[in-house]
């Protein structure tokens, strides 16, 4: 998967969980603050990525912004 593929499924579901226009859902996003998520609305957008895409991702504090989860699914896209 390229990495304009997986941002596009990270955006799907972001706009979904957390009901934002997809407008505002960029790489630069920070989940938390420009996008308003809490750390349960982190981990259902990770467990639905995993689910679509059948890999598996651990709770990373690290991730902040889409852009850190599109590289971190591209990571393990990768290592499958």
């Amino acid at each position: 998967m390229t990495e304009q593929e997986i941002f596009e499924k990270v955006k799907g579901i972001v706009v979904e969980q957390l009901d934002v226009d997809a407008a505002d859902v960029k790489m630069e996003s920070d989940i938390k603050n420009d996008l308003e998520a809490d750390s349960l609305d982190v981990f259902e957008i990770m467990n639905e990525l995993e689910d679509d895409l059948d890999i598996k991702l651990e709770a990373d504090e690290n991730v902040k912004t889409i852009k850190d989860v599109v590289d971190y699914v591209k990571k393990e896209i990768d290592a499958k």
